[in-house]
């Protein structure tokens, strides 16, 4: 994990992860308050943030989790993981849907020529 990624995770942490508490977290206090590790740990060590809070951000997820799995979007050039099983996938979700939109455009202003 590299310096932007891990200021990434802190945010992410501070904003979805219903564990931490003023820089600790509440699982791992036992009568006496424990520094988030994963706050504080350029590694992720955390499997309640594996679960629940880093699928909130699909790029940073791909980034960390599947090295191998990583996409880049021919538009954007954005990271992200193909919803493809045939991982033939070239947009991300966001720029796969304007171009969706802007092709069908397209076809029904051919089809508006014709007649």
């Amino acid at each position: 994990m590299n310096l932007q990624q891990y200021r990434q995770v802190k945010k992410m942490i501070k904003r979805f992860c219903a564990n931490y508490q003023d820089g600790y977290c509440l699982p791992l206090d036992d009568g006496e308050p424990c520094v988030c590790v994963q706050s504080i740990s350029f590694h992720i060590c955390c499997n309640y943030f594996r679960k629940a809070v880093l699928p909130n951000s699909p790029s940073l997820e791909a980034q960390l989790l599947n090295q191998d799995m990583i996409f880049y979007c021919m538009d954007c050039n954005k990271p992200f993981i193909p919803t493809s099983k045939r991982n033939n996938q070239k947009y991300c979700a966001e720029c796969a849907k304007r171009r969706h939109r802007r092709s069908a455009a397209e076809s029904l202003a051919r089809a508006r020529r014709k007649c």
